[in-house]
């Protein structure tokens, strides 16, 4: 049955859920290979370029309350993050994109925490594409107004995400009890229609069921500019509420990179290097994804904790890993 479903996928047929669970639901090694197997040659018959993209952290000031039970990254949520507080002065941002630039990554996510309607995302958005040529996303999540996403389409912003993480609201509730989901849709929703390309994904584990990611998925495609689906695996930080929460299993994160490889034969598949484990990023890659962020090249000149994981993604072990596999990394 896995083989007959595999071969409807590379001949891009549309597959039923019932279909697309059989595969979620693998266990069998063999399988899960093929399954690997399968997307891969998906991916690679569109291209067998990687995307790499770095990160600024803008600020760590987030006035969310209460705060996500997840969170490291917010100030004096765990040690294992940042815990002291900061927010980047513009010469500060102007730096580290120029770093980003200097060692040859086409790409940067700027990133912080929430407050400030927009204005956070506004002033990066403002010197990085003033300044140099990357490519840029913007994630603060859903801090974002009409008005602040219309002047991000203005500064010719490439890619704004705010990840809806999970849609079954009683587990976002839980994991998330100082926003509401509906918001995180609307934002999506703004960005696009301001015709921004959207990037939203999933973080995995949170308490939801398989049938709750499947549904996640279907429901992306409701959005006109989707361009790209991060798919993260839950990791426990340290000292918050969900610090004994077990951490998502690597086997059942790279099959939702197949299976939305198979779902998307086109989409920008991202995984952060410090979510999946920066050794793991081999796997990622031969599951189908073609994305990897937050990749620090050894210029950059601020300290980097990764969101869900206080290690992160080195340049050139990243590159290697990419050439070992016969991929392109993109670079600049």
């Amino acid at each position: 049955m896995i083989d007959e479903i595999l071969d409807k996928s590379k001949k891009r047929e549309e597959l039923t859920d019932d279909e697309l669970l059989e595969l979620l639901n693998i266990q069998n090694d063999e399988d899960r290979e093929k399954l690997f197997k399968t997307a891969v040659e998906i991916r690679n018959s569109i291209s067998k370029e990687i995307k790499l993209t770095s990160t600024i952290h803008i600020t760590n000031k987030c006035q969310i309350q209460p705060r996500c039970n997840f969170c490291g990254f917010a100030e004096k949520t765990s040690s294992k993050g940042y815990y002291s507080a900061f927010y980047k002065s513009d010469e500060e941002i102007f730096k580290a994109a120029k770093s980003i630039q200097e060692a040859h990554i086409p790409r940067v996510s700027c990133s912080g925490g929430y407050g400030y309607k927009g204005r956070q995302a506004i002033k990066a958005a403002e010197i990085v594409k003033g300044n140099t040529d990357l490519e840029l996303l913007i994630n603060v999540g859903g801090d974002l107004t009409g008005k602040s996403i219309n002047r991000l389409a203005e500064l010719n912003t490439d890619t704004v995400c705010c990840n809806l993480e999970t849609i079954n609201e009683d587990v976002f509730n839980n994991a998330k009890p100082g926003e509401k989901l509906f918001d995180r849709i609307l934002v999506c929703q703004m960005i696009s229609n301001a015709g921004i390309e959207l990037s939203s994904g999933l973080l995995l584990g949170l308490g939801e069921s398989m049938e709750d990611r499947l549904k996640h998925l279907h429901y992306l495609n409701n959005f006109k500019t989707l361009g790209e689906i991060p798919i993260m695996g839950f990791n426990p930080y340290d000292e918050t509420p969900m610090a004994n929460h077990p951490p998502f299993p690597l086997k059942e994160q790279l099959k939702i990179i197949a299976v939305t490889r198979i779902m998307y034969p086109e989409i920008r598949i991202t995984v952060p290097t410090p979510t999946i484990g920066p050794k793991n990023v081999e796997y990622s890659l031969n599951a189908g994804a073609n994305n990897l962020a937050t990749v620090i090249a050894d210029n950059y000149p601020f300290e980097v904790k990764g969101v869900g994981s206080p290690s992160y993604g080195n340049y050139n072990d990243v590159v290697g890993v990419i050439k070992k596999l016969g991929l392109k990394p993109q670079t600049i």
